[in-house]
């Protein structure tokens, strides 16, 4: 159900719209889109994930699943991002980030289903290609965090990723491969079109762009897919990728990771084009 009842019973008190997010998450990103595009003012809780506050038992009893975001309207609680932003349309129409007609809703939540599934690809290709700079956790932190977190599914990721220098090979091949299919059904989509599903940005949109952007950071090949890129110029002049992605990320780090990919490059011959589809395009 999209609407979950709060642990924490005090979230039924709160006036307004609140958001638990976190500056890179995926997730976070689309729903700050949203609130961008629609204008909204909303109360800020920043969840530093590699400090481990997700898996607090504060903010467990927010989200029971310890990932961002989770979102409170007037004491209305949501935690899955493909449904907060289709909520935030249906609630506050204006302006409006879906197609009038039914048939292209239907396209239009058929890629928000895309986009939520793509999640765990997202997921493990960031953190292979991205995010293995981060403070190593130790034997002891990871069993800590084992104890103190309750999403089992998060628990054995976390795991695998702190219990070696990369992700198995079959992993990696089968992830990178199904981005490259979705990618170029994204490219076809946007052929004839400036937007996913017609002329005007919807949220089929918002739940891809931070997929894309992702993607840039480590140096996927975006050349590959002509239409896509051209999209991805439109994205990144909406003034609501810069408010809610872009400025969200700490001053430096998109430098940082072209660096850190670059040298893990030549020195491992560890890149995202040596997996998948894009391995076998090279």
């Amino acid at each position: 159900m999209p609407i979950i009842e709060p642990k924490d019973t005090s979230l039924k008190d709160l006036k307004g719209l609140h958001l638990w997010h976190s500056g890179l998450s995926s997730c976070s990103q689309r729903v700050r889109i949203t609130l961008a595009e629609k204008g909204l003012a909303w109360e800020s809780y920043e969840i530093s994930i590699p400090d481990n506050e997700h898996a607090t038992p504060e903010y467990q009893a927010i989200n029971p699943k310890g990932l961002v975001p989770a979102f409170v309207d007037n004491g209305t609680l949501l935690i899955e991002s493909c449904d907060i932003i289709d909520y935030l349309d249906q609630k506050y129409p204006e302006p409006p980030l879906r197609p009038a007609n039914a048939a292209s809703e239907t396209t239009m939540l058929e890629l928000l289903s895309a986009a939520d599934k793509a999640q765990a690809d997202l997921k493990l290709l960031s953190h292979e290609f991205l995010f293995r700079p981060r403070k190593p956790m130790n034997e002891l932190e990871v069993e800590e965090f084992a104890a103190r977190h309750n999403n089992r599914g998060l628990v054995d990721f976390v795991k695998e990723w702190q219990g070696g220098d990369i992700f198995p090979k079959e992993k990696l091949d089968a992830a990178v491969t199904r981005t490259d299919e979705d990618f170029f059904k994204l490219d076809k989509a946007v052929a004839k079109q400036n937007w996913l599903i017609g002329s005007e940005m919807t949220l089929a949109d918002i739940a891809w762009m931070p997929n894309v952007h992702r993607m840039m950071l480590m140096d996927w090949p975006l050349e590959r897919y002509e239409n896509l890129c051209q999209w991805f110029e439109r994205v990144k002049a909406r003034p609501s990728y810069q408010q809610a992605l872009v400025d969200w990320q700490p001053p430096g780090l998109a430098e940082k990771f072209a660096s850190y990919v670059i040298d893990r490059r030549d020195t491992a011959g560890v890149h995202v084009t040596a997996f998948g589809a894009l391995a076998k395009a090279a």
